[in-house]
């Protein structure tokens, strides 16, 4: 799993989670092929609206190869303060195709294999394939991004399937290096299982201030899943501030 933090690389939407690589038009001065990526710190690694580092800081990295006919791979990857389930660490690879279709409206269609290399031996497997699209538009100072994730029927999860939905926004302020973010997510299907509803929202708020390459990021996450009177796991879908601070090339 992800945030946002995948991002918080996601926060942005971003929010959620991976870099989406620049389009064809952006690339012509660079070569047909570029490379982008960062390294970020988070307090707290956040996924959907889910603590997946225990409520403790993370360290992420990602890199992307693009092309500028719109296809695009990469990785991305997070520490995890030793999970019980999930072992030490994530590594996500993806890949997938995003463009331009009118001005200020942009489409991204991709595929992200989510693997948990240091997982225990005695946890059955985790790793699991989600297939992603989004649609971007800007509407005056607004950008607007809609996404379906989609995780068809998998061991990993449990046999069913899962989908989860997403509306982002985000707007700069003139004049200043400060843009305003706000998201809602649901969640239905096999990762909806954390609420004894069968599903959940999540919803975020947050401001991130750009320096050169380095961003800094403050974040609000809350989730509507009930309470279920283990501390353990409720402080996980407890509200929280989330800060990052990364560096992207």
């Amino acid at each position: 799993m992800k945030f946002v933090t995948k991002a918080c690389f996601g926060m942005l939407l971003a929010a959620s989670a991976m870099s989406t690589p620049a389009f064809a038009q952006e690339e012509e001065a660079s070569g047909p092929i570029s490379l982008s990526g960062g390294v970020t710190v988070v307090n707290d690694y956040r996924f959907r609206g889910v603590s997946l580092s225990n409520e403790k800081a993370a360290l992420q990295s990602t890199l992307t190869v693009s092309h500028e006919s719109g296809f695009y791979a990469g990785v991305w990857g997070s520490t995890l303060p030793d999970s019980f389930a999930y072992g030490k660490y994530e590594l996500d690879v993806y890949g997938g195709f995003a463009t331009e279709i009118a001005p200020g409206t942009s489409v991204d269609l991709g595929v992200t294999w989510y693997t948990y290399p240091g997982r225990r031996d005695f946890i059955a497997n985790t790793n699991y394939l989600e297939v992603i699209g989004k649609v971007s538009h800007d509407i005056g100072p607004v950008g607007a991004t809609a996404m379906v994730a989609y995780a068809p029927d998998q061991k990993s999860i449990g046999g069913d399937d899962s989908i989860y939905l997403n509306l982002g926004l985000a707007a700069g302020i003139p004049d200043s290096p400060v843009t305003l973010t706000a998201g809602l997510g649901y969640t239905d299907g096999a990762f909806g299982v954390l609420s004894a509803d069968g599903n959940y929202l999540d919803w975020t708020a947050g401001v991130s201030f750009a320096a050169g390459p380095a961003t800094f990021a403050i974040q609000y996450v809350d989730t509507d899943i009930k309470k279920t009177g283990i501390k353990a796991a409720d402080t996980l879908y407890d509200a929280g501030v989330v800060f990052s601070l990364g560096v992207s090339f």
